[in-house]
């Protein structure tokens, strides 16, 4: 029993500097890999001794100890009683978010959904990455809130779009610059690499979360200051996500929905009229939208938002006129986009 004690106490103490210290910039993936192990064995500890009110009651003294200490020592430190030990995993990963100075490194690691690491293996369960796990607790604990439609972006993505802001928000609030938030992003798009859609949807779940506090107030309007300096992710997040999810961003959101619109914009300056399909066509690198899609998408906006058609046909009949005001199909994209979307 006392070597069980020593490692309970160990172990709240690591929950501690994890989201308290700065001895997390020295973390690596193997560093990683022991904190979950000592948190699964906190789990295994609680669901071994729940039932046994003699132990129990041991061990939350013993806790009761540990927490003075580190409440002596890390000012804001949150306790830990025996029952939370049954999500202890859960505790850390929170821990390590809330942490300004959690390295990149590391956060790619939690983020990374491509190809899910392996941070502990026993016999009684797997903890593979970031996602995985937090869906556990998601489910479990039902710690996140709700999304307008939670269904459309996916479990993965609610959850870690509520995580991203949680972060972000400490980061925010913590006093850090906003280059230091802006680092913590473009580490997540890091580590989405080769998943563009995925880090998309977690962008969409994000900004989708119910704001409960100041700080997640601050965390959605430096996003979507990002989007609008970042416009490839902008433009990948309006070609990549289905209609039904922009449209639910340009409800709620004015500075996404302005910036939604600025994108249509820019795609159908792209067009050119091809002859031989009868049909204008996109010639940019980026991957295309045919113009029947850029037509929808218009429609949609205006759907979601009725106020927004009269401004932007007042702006595209503008454009159509600087490029001769003709009313032929086939000499201006904004005069044919206009007849398309008046049908």
């Amino acid at each position: 029993m006392e070597a069980v004690l020593k490692n309970l106490a160990s172990t709240v103490e690591l929950l501690a500097v994890a989201e308290h210290s700065g001895e997390v910039k020295q973390w690596n993936k193997p560093t990683l890999s022991r904190a979950f192990h000592w948190a699964l064995y906190c789990e295994h500890v609680f669901s071994r001794f729940h039932k046994n009110s003699a132990i129990s009651r041991v061990m939350e003294k013993q806790l009761q100890l540990t927490n003075q200490s580190l409440r002596d020592a890390l000012p804001g430190y949150n306790e830990v009683s025996f029952s939370d030990l049954s999500r202890c995993q859960h505790l850390l990963v929170v821990g390590l978010l809330n942490n300004a100075e959690l390295p990149s490194s590391i956060m790619k690691i939690l983020f990374d959904t491509t190809s899910p690491v392996n941070l502990v293996r026993s016999e009684h369960e797997d903890v593979t990455g970031f996602c995985s796990h937090i869906i556990q607790c998601k489910s479990a604990y039902k710690v996140l809130s709700p999304l307008a439609d939670p269904s459309a972006v996916g479990a993965d993505a609610e959850v870690q779009g509520e995580m991203l802001m949680e972060t972000l928000g400490a980061l925010l609030t913590q006093g850090s610059d906003a280059r230091q938030a802006g680092n913590f992003l473009a580490s997540v798009l890091q580590g989405c690499e080769g998943a563009a859609q995925h880090f998309c949807l977690v962008i969409a779940a994000a900004l989708l979360t119910t704001k409960n506090s100041a700080a997640q107030t601050a965390a959605q309007d430096f996003v979507l200051d990002w989007l609008q300096n970042e416009h490839g992710v902008l433009q990948d997040m309006c070609s990549a996500l289905p209609t039904t999810i922009l449209v639910d961003l340009a409800k709620e959101l004015q500075k996404f929905r302005d910036g939604y619109c600025d994108v249509l914009k820019k795609w159908a300056s792209d067009m050119e009229y091809s002859l031989s399909d009868g049909e204008w066509i996109q010639t940019s690198t980026n991957p295309t939208v045919s113009f029947q899609k850029l037509t929808e998408h218009f429609l949609a906006l205006f759907e979601a938002h009725p106020s927004l058609k009269g401004k932007t046909e007042k702006e595209l009949h503008d454009l159509k006129i600087s490029d001769g005001d003709f009313d032929v199909r086939g000499l201006s994209v904004w005069g044919d986009l206009l007849s398309a979307l008046n049908k």
